[in-house]
C-alpha cells in the first residue's frame, strides 16, 4: 500500500456519518421536527412532574416525555431513569422529592382518589408519574417501598390517546405526555393545557400518517369487534379486565 493509500485509510473517521442534520432540541431529523408545535414560550405552571422513567422508554425512538420537557418552562419536568427509585444515581434528589407533603404518585391503587378531587388551593403539587408498559410500572413500584408511602391518585375522565400511530392496551391508556397535560390542566385548573402540550404529538401522529403509518386502534377496540389477529394472552386479558388502567402505556 502506497504513502497516500494509508493516509486515506487512516483519515476515515471509525464513527459512522451523521446521514441527516438533526434538530438540536429534539434531537430528531429535521424533516420530521415537531418543534414548530411546542408552546412558545414554554407554558408557565406552578406543579412541577417528575418523571420515574424505566430505562427500556429511552429507548423507543416515538417517545413523548421529551415533548413536556421541552413544553413546560426549565424545571417543571424532571426526568429520572431506573427500575428502582430511588437509586444510586439519583438518591439525594429524588429522595427530597419523595418526603415532601406536597408529593402525589399517580398510580391506580386501592388506595388512590380522583386527582379532580385533590385540594387544588393546598398546591403546587409535585406530581410523580412512572413512564412504561404497565407491566414496567408495576414492577418500578412494587420495587419501590418509597412510592408506598405518596398520596396516590388516579384520573378519572381520561378519553381516548390521540396517540394514533401506536397500539394501546385499552381505551382508556394515554401516553406519558396525554397523562400528565391532562394532570396539569386539573391541578392548574387551565383545561387548555392539554391541547397545547399534546400538540407535538398530533403533529408527529400527522408526519407518520403521511409517510405510510396507519392508525391504530386499541386492543381492547379490537377484541370488541372481533378483529384481534391473536389469541389473547395472560397479561392483556389481566388488564383489559382492571378499569384502573393507569394511562401510561407507551410512551
Amino acid at each position: 500500500m502506497d504513502d497516500d493509500a494509508w493516509q486515506d485509510l487512516v483519515g476515515i473517521s471509525a464513527d459512522p456519518p451523521n446521514r441527516r442534520d438533526k434538530c438540536e432540541k429534539c434531537k430528531r431529523p429535521v424533516v420530521v421536527c415537531w418543534c414548530p408545535a411546542l408552546p412558545h414560550p414554554p407554558e408557565a405552571v406552578a406543579s412541577q412532574i417528575v418523571i420515574l422513567q424505566h430505562p427500556a422508554e429511552e429507548k423507543r425512538s416515538l417517545r413523548t416525555a421529551l415533548m413536556l420537557q421541552l413544553g413546560l418552562e426549565p424545571g417543571k419536568c424532571v426526568v429520572y431513569k431506573g427500575k428502582r427509585f430511588p437509586n444510586h444515581r439519583n438518591h439525594a434528589d429524588l429522595q427530597r422529592i419523595l418526603d415532601s407533603p406536597q408529593t402525589l404518585l399517580l398510580y391506580p391503587s386501592r388506595d388512590s382518589v380522583p386527582l379532580e378531587e385533590v385540594d387544588r388551593s393546598a398546591g403546587p403539587y409535585t406530581l410523580v408519574l412512572i413512564d412504561g408498559t404497565w407491566p414496567q410500572a408495576k414492577a418500578i413500584y412494587a420495587s419501590s417501598p418509597a412510592l408506598h408511602r405518596l398520596r396516590q391518585v388516579k384520573l378519572i375522565a381520561v378519553g381516548i390517546s390521540d396517540y394514533i400511530i401506536r397500539t394501546q392496551p385499552t381505551e382508556g391508556c394515554l401516553s406519558t405526555l396525554e397523562t400528565a397535560a391532562q394532570c396539569l390542566a386539573v391541578l392548574e385548573s387551565r383545561p387548555e393545557l392539554r391541547q397545547t402540550l399534546v400538540r407535538p404529538l398530533h403533529t408527529l401522529c400527522k408526519y407518520q400518517l403521511e409517510n405510510g403509518a396507519v392508525e391504530h386502534q386499541s386492543k381492547e377496540f379490537l377484541l370488541k369487534n372481533n378483529q384481534y389477529p391473536k389469541p389473547i394472552g395472560k397479561r392483556l386479558s389481566r388488564l383489559l379486565r382492571n378499569t384502573a388502567c393507569d394511562g401510561n402505556e407507551e410512551t
